[in-house]
């Protein structure tokens, strides 16, 4: 910690700013495990609506007779 004194004889006390560091979270760069997340999420929502339009080409109707 560093102490100051200013003109009245008052003391501050300031703490020790903690150094940078900068992590890698995997091999395709700086991108966090959220952002990996969301990824797989909207990846995996978008076999979804593929599936249901191909299911609705093939039978006519959506998800294979459900609906």
């Amino acid at each position: 910690m560093t102490v100051t004194t200013n003109e009245l004889g008052q003391t501050n006390i300031f703490a020790k700013e903690p150094p940078m560091v900068v992590e890698q979270y995997n091999r395709q760069g700086l991108s966090s495990p959220m952002q990996q997340r969301e990824l797989y999420n909207g990846r995996w929502a978008m076999m979804g609506i593929i599936s249901g339009f191909l299911s609705y080409a093939i039978t006519g109707k959506l998800f294979f007779g459900i609906f």
